[in-house]
């Protein structure tokens, strides 16, 4: 695809791109679909994980949501279940900047999609991994109580750049929960583009380096409390589909897109706890569960649990053509 003239009287092409962001549950733990794409000079693969991604073909694509099923199996050898478009991202440079990549250079605009699949399949592709989320947003993951590295390593770093600007501090202090402000799990990436507009998420530096005209080295992670980078700016598109997904489960029945045909309610609670990144309260959630009428004992018990048998449900689906289904609310675990 080709865009208008720019200012300067030359011609700006656009490429259209499309990326996934791809969740599953694995052993009770929200993991996303990573690949590592491969120079086109070398064949080396990127040192750093991205999302699938892969360029619309507007001839051989009759949509967007077709192309991208087309290039993420292609990629991975995985098919692609539940699908929803997430943003478009279209800021200039966010591959590389236009100085670099040469005059007549072509703007990447990406159109990300979140997608659900309630089994982590092994893709048997080269350079493909399921990886933890938690591994590129460690201070999203409370289940297990408040991240000690919010404030041993983030909010002295805050401090830091915020300095006495009290608008900076406000800022960083409502987005990660500091100074007795509450933590609200669906700031994911309010929280991911305070810390790069801060320096602090190692692509800041990377991006940096690029608009410098320094060598744009890939960076390597700053510390464990910020997470491990990805390649171009997919750590933002993930954190998009992370904050999406935790709004979304309270509003409507999409975590049982991650669910089997049948479970029992322990595994779905894990489930809701490894997307929301909180502890809930189990006889509340089962509350709610039962308020909503989502699911339907099956009369049949699980022995596989390690405990004691404990009911399989499924979810009810035909109520979707029923009635608006609502989500699941979070009864959160007090301390």
């Amino acid at each position: 695809m080709t865009g208008p003239q720019n200012q300067g009287g030359g011609s700006t092409s656009v490429v259209i791109g499309l990326s996934a962001v791809v969740v599953a549950i694995r052993d009770g733990e929200a993991v996303v679909l990573t690949v590592r794409p491969h120079d086109a000079i070398t064949d080396i693969a990127s040192p750093l994980p991205g999302l699938p991604f892969g360029p619309f073909d507007p001839a051989g694509h009759r949509t967007f949501e077709l192309g991208l099923r087309a290039f993420v199996t292609q990629q991975t050898r995985f098919q692609l279940g539940y699908v929803e478009q997430l943003y478009t991202f279209g800021d200039e440079g966010r591959d590389a900047p236009r100085a670099e990549m040469g005059a007549g250079a072509a703007r990447v605009v990406s159109v990300g999609y979140l997608g659900l699949t309630p089994t982590a399949v092994e893709t048997q592709a080269p350079d493909t991994a399921w990886a933890p989320w938690s591994a590129f947003f460690p201070w999203e993951d409370w289940r297990h109580g408040r991240p000690t590295l919010l404030d041993e390593a983030i909010a002295p770093a805050l401090r830091r750049w915020a300095r006495d600007d009290a608008g900076k501090w406000s800022r960083a202090r409502l987005a990660f929960a500091l100074d007795g402000a509450p933590w609200n799990e669906e700031r994911v990436l309010e929280r991911y583009e305070l810390l790069y507009e801060a320096s602090l998420a190692p692509e800041a530096a990377r991006d940096r380096a690029r608009a410098e005209g320094q060598d744009p080295a890939e960076p390597a992670a700053l510390s464990a409390a910020l997470g491990e980078p990805m390649i171009s700016d997919h750590r933002r598109i993930l954190a998009t589909g992370l904050s999406r997904l935790r709004g979304k489960i309270k509003y409507r029945p999409v975590v049982f897109e991650l669910m089997p045909a049948e479970f029992t309610l322990s595994a779905l609670q894990r489930t809701v706890e490894a997307i929301a990144g909180v502890p809930l309260h189990k006889q509340n959630f089962r509350r709610v569960v039962e308020r909503e009428d989502l699911v339907e004992g099956l009369g049949r018990q699980d022995a596989d649990t390690g405990g004691r048998p404990a009911e399989l449900f499924r979810f009810r689906r035909e109520i979707l053509a029923a009635r608006p289904a609502m989500g699941l609310s979070l009864p959160l675990l007090r301390d």
